[in-house]
């Protein structure tokens, strides 16, 4: 992976953390737009974090593929991974 291993880890701690708290807010039965809230919270965070991924592979492997065909193939991945996200 050539993203910034340092960032994407931080960024996925903080989304763990917020999913462990959001796991205590169902167990305490607390408000659901809060909990709704906290939900929207940590998905942001782990969209950020595919963001970063995402941008490394265009940056990185895309742009360093050896052949044209090689290039095709990651752009391929890329538009591939593109439409899930939709």
């Amino acid at each position: 992976m050539k993203a910034d291993k340092k960032k994407v880890t931080r960024l996925l701690k903080t989304a763990r953390g917020q999913i462990d708290g959001i796991l205590n807010m169902i167990e305490e039965d607390r408000y659901c737009i809060d909990i709704s809230n906290q939900i929207m919270a940590a998905s942001s965070v782990l969209q950020r974090a595919n963001k970063e991924v995402l941008s490394a592979h265009l940056k990185s492997c895309v742009s360093h593929a050896k052949t044209q065909e090689e290039m095709e193939e990651k752009i391929d991945e890329f538009i591939k991974i593109m439409e899930k996200l939709q």
